[in-house]
C-alpha cells in the first residue's frame, strides 16, 4: 500500500531524505522511528501530497504521489501532531463539517458522523462541545476526522503527543481496531513503547535514510538479551563484573551488573553457579530482553559515529 524508492528531499544544501526504501503491506501497522530532524515529518509530508520529493518515486495505494496528487488525496487519511478539530463545535458538529468538506451530501455526513462516534465510543459525549473533552477523546475524535471517507491509508504523525497514559490508551485501542478492519497504518512516533505495542514492523530512520527494518522483536535481537545481577554490597560489584565477563557493565548507583547473554538459560545457569561458589549474596538476577529504546539509541548512536 505504500512503497518508496530512493527517495530524496533537500532543503538547500541539508537532505531531509537521502535514498529512503520503505515498503509497507495491505492491512499491517508500520512504525517509523527516528530522532528529531531525521526525516519523518518530511516523509509523512510527501506521501500525503503536501510536499513534492527531488528524487526517487513514492507511490501510495498504488498511485504516484507525485503524477496523481489528487487522486492520493481520496485515498487516505492524516491526523497530525496537533488535534484538528474545532474545540466550540460539538463531536458531532465536528465529523458533519469535514463530512460536507469532503464533498458528502448532508444526509450522507450525517449518516458517516453517527457511524464513527459509535466506532470511537464517542456516542454519549456526540452532543457536547470538544472544548470539554479530555486529551484522549479528541484524539479519538481527530482519528474519526481523519476516515470520514473510509481511506484503506492512514497517516498517523505522532498522534499521542502529550497525552496521559489513559488517552495514550484510548488511541492505541482505536488504532488496534483499525488495522483489525484492514486499514493500512504509517504511525511515526517519539515514544518506543507505542511502537512496540502497535506496530507489526518498525523502520528507524537517521539523516533521511532507514538504517534498520524489521519486526520489533528481529530489531530486539540486534541488542541482544542481558543478564542482570543486583548485588546487595555495592562492595562486591568488582567481583560480580569479573564473574560476568569483560563485556560487564557497572551500574554502582543502582548495585546493577549486566553482560550480553546470547544464551539465555546457560547464563542465568552459570551466573547461580558463579555467584554461589564466590558465596556473593545478591538481591536479585534475572535475564532481560532489550526494549525498542534501546534498540533505538544503539542504532542512532552507531550512525553518529559512523558521520
Amino acid at each position: 500500500m505504500i512503497s518508496v524508492q530512493d527517495l530524496g528531499k533537500r532543503y538547500g544544501a541539508t537532505p531531509a531524505l537521502d535514498g529512503l526504501h520503505l515498503e509497507v503491506p495491505e492491512g499491517t501497522v508500520h512504525g517509523l522511528l527516528g530522532p528529531n530532524g531525521a526525516g519523518k515529518t518530511t516523509l509523512v509530508r510527501i506521501l500525503t501530497t503536501l510536499l513534492r520529493p527531488d528524487t526517487g518515486q513514492a507511490r501510495v495505494a498504488g498511485l504516484d504521489v507525485r503524477t496523481e496528487a489528487a487522486r492520493v488525496r481520496r485515498r487516505i487519511g492524516l491526523v497530525g501532531q496537533h488535534a484538528a478539530v474545532d474545540e466550540i463545535l460539538t463531536g458531532r458538529q465536528n465529523l458533519e463539517m469535514f463530512g460536507r468538506l469532503s464533498h458528502l451530501g448532508a444526509r450522507a455526513a450525517t449518516g458517516r458522523a453517527a457511524d464513527l462516534l459509535e466506532r470511537f465510543g464517542l456516542t454519549e459525549a456526540a452532543a457536547r462541545p470538544v472544548n470539554g473533552y479530555s486529551g484522549g477523546m479528541r484524539r479519538r475524535l481527530d482519528l474519526a476526522a481523519g476516515l470520514i471517507l473510509s481511506p484503506p491509508v492512514l497517516f498517523l504523525d505522532e498522534p499521542t503527543t502529550g497525552l496521559d497514559p489513559r488517552g495514550r490508551a484510548e488511541v492505541w485501542s482505536a488504532v488496534r481496531e483499525l488495522a483489525g478492519q484492514g486499514t493500512t497504518v504509517l504511525l511515526t512516533t517519539q515514544y518506543l513503547e507505542e511502537a512496540d505495542q502497535l506496530a507489526g514492523q518498525v523502520s528507524i530512520i537517521d539523516a533521511g535514510k532507514v538504517v534498520a527494518a524489521g519486526t520489533p522483536a528481529e530489531l530486539k535481537a540486534v541488542v541482544g538479551d542481558r543478564i542482570e545481577v543486583v548485588a546487595r554490597h555495592a562492595g562486591d560489584l568488582p567481583a560480580v563484573a569479573a564473574l560476568l565477563g569483560p563485556q560487564a557493565r557497572v551500574e554502582a548507583d543502582e548495585l546493577r551488573v549486566s553482560a550480553p547473554a546470547a544464551d539465555r538459560v546457560g547464563a542465568l545457569t552459570h551466573a547461580v553457579q558463579a555467584l554461589a561458589e564466590a558465596g556473593i549474596d545478591i538481591a536479585d538476577l534475572g535475564v532481560r530482553r532489550p526494549t525498542l529504546d534501546e534498540v533505538f539509541l544503539r542504532l542512532t548512536e552507531k550512525m553518529e559515529v559512523s558521520r
